[in-house]
């Protein structure tokens, strides 16, 4: 039995041991019958030419993961960025750990997507906001058709979230192989501030597929500052997808920074829907052997007066394979707008690669949109010149590819994290950096 096959005869045994109300039982069962029809992508769909998930789906993937015994935070410690007071929302083979959570109400509600799903408490909220930004191609409505758990975060007005919040997804590898779907739901309502740091982490080298989900509402005025930490082992696969929907004056900015896994694929999308918006997405990607890394990103400026700033950096070394695709959008009444996309890759091995395709669809007139991007080597005389100075080469490569991402770090406003990037990017790279960021 594929892969498919086995999702399509476990939907209605999944469906019938969930607590739902009609209107989310509605919204899985419509959702399902658009994967039953359009399957997994493959590389004729023009979105996904470049990226093959044939490697990934042929394996015997449990979709209900077994739960044992709880992890200890000594354990995973490592994982978390734990410099810096913060919440945490983890997870452990899809379900929510209480024992590794940390999560007070501190004028703000955070919940599991079960609970927001099943309780009348909820069923406003995710009437407005579940499903309401996803787009309906058939991993996000997979995901949808089977989301249960995941973290809900709803931001009241004028609320400074004091504390980054971390949601930690773990995978044991008590199965064979696990396939897991989480789905976020993030709320930030006027005048609201949170800043989210989100990670996948497998502990063991068994396969592990994750096919995850996460809808974000930036209310007016509401700023939303997320990080993605991508480092998993070698045979954990990602297909990340994050829908972000603005309204006048939000700020929203999401960092991308994926070092590990075996296959790894970011649909980003952004839908400004107001005036005087401010979109930043920003990437580092530095990877090997034969791994791949593919953006997907989308930013459709709807309204006038708004802009985006998209900016990604690859560094690709053996026969490790990255696609770019970013496309921006700008309607006809989206005048005034300024959109910035750049990508900018770097291949250290002659058999790494990259596809790299920057799109402008532009139907206003009175806009400031640019895009751009290059493929290149280490510069030779920067090479030298260190090399002259008494710099080894593998330092030299190291700090001129430091370099090379530096100004996406620039960007990164909490400095804990700016540090462990630093020390990921060193790692990654095989050098010791020797100074403080």
């Amino acid at each position: 039995m594929d892969l498919k096959d086995k999702l399509v005869s476990s939907f209605l045994a999944f469906e019938n041991r969930v607590d739902n109300d009609a209107y989310v039982h509605d919204v899985r069962t419509d959702a399902f019958k658009i994967f039953e029809e359009k399957g997994f992508p493959t590389k004729k769909d023009e979105a996904w030419k470049y990226t093959s998930l044939n490697s990934v789906l042929k394996q015997d993937y449990s979709l209900f993961p077994k739960q044992e015994d709880a992890l200890e935070y000594r354990d995973v410690k490592k994982y978390f960025i734990h410099d810096i007071d913060s919440y945490k929302i983890v997870f452990i083979d899809g379900k929510y750990s209480s024992h590794l959570s940390q999560t007070t109400h501190d004028g703000m509600d955070v919940c599991l997507m079960s609970a927001a799903l099943s309780k009348p408490k909820y069923q406003l909220v995710i009437q407005n906001y579940f499903n309401k930004v996803a787009t309906t191609d058939s991993l996000t409505s997979l995901n949808t058709a089977f989301s249960s758990e995941g973290a809900f975060i709803h931001i009241p007005k004028n609320k400074i979230v004091e504390k980054p919040i971390q949601i930690v997804h773990f995978s044991t590898g008590n199965e064979a192989a696990t396939m897991l779907q989480p789905r976020n739901l993030i709320v930030v309502d006027e005048n609201s501030h949170v800043q989210i740091i989100e990670r996948h982490q497998s502990l063991t080298e068994n396969p592990v597929l994750t096919n995850s989900v996460t809808e974000i509402f930036a209310n007016k005025r509401a700023i939303v500052d997320y990080y993605k930490i991508q480092n998993d082992n070698h045979n954990a696969s990602l297909i990340d997808n994050t829908f972000i929907n603005q309204k006048r004056e939000s700020h929203a900015s999401v960092h991308t920074f994926s070092f590990g896994g075996k296959l790894t694929r970011n649909n980003l999308n952004f839908f400004q829907n107001g005036e005087r918006i401010d979109s930043t997405l920003k990437g580092v990607t530095i990877i090997g052997d034969k791994q791949h890394v593919d953006h997907n990103t989308l930013v459709h400026h709807i309204e006038p007066n708004c802009e985006s700033h998209q900016d990604y950096k690859g560094i690709f070394d053996d026969n490790a394979t990255g696609v770019f695709n970013g496309k921006v959008i700008v309607e006809k009444e989206a005048q005034k707008t300024n959109a910035f996309q750049a990508n900018n890759n770097i291949l250290i091995s002659d058999k790494a690669t990259i596809n790299t395709k920057p799109q402008l669809e532009i139907f206003a007139d009175d806009v400031k949109c640019s895009h751009g991007c290059t493929i290149g080597q280490l510069d030779e005389s920067a090479m030298f010149y260190m090399r002259s100075r008494g710099i080894p080469e593998k330092e030299a490569k190291g700090l001129l590819m430091y370099a090379f991402s530096n100004n996406v770090l620039s960007s990164v406003k909490i400095p804990e994290i700016k540090q462990r990037i630093t020390k990921l990017i060193a790692n990654k790279l095989g050098v010791n950096i020797g100074f403080e960021v």
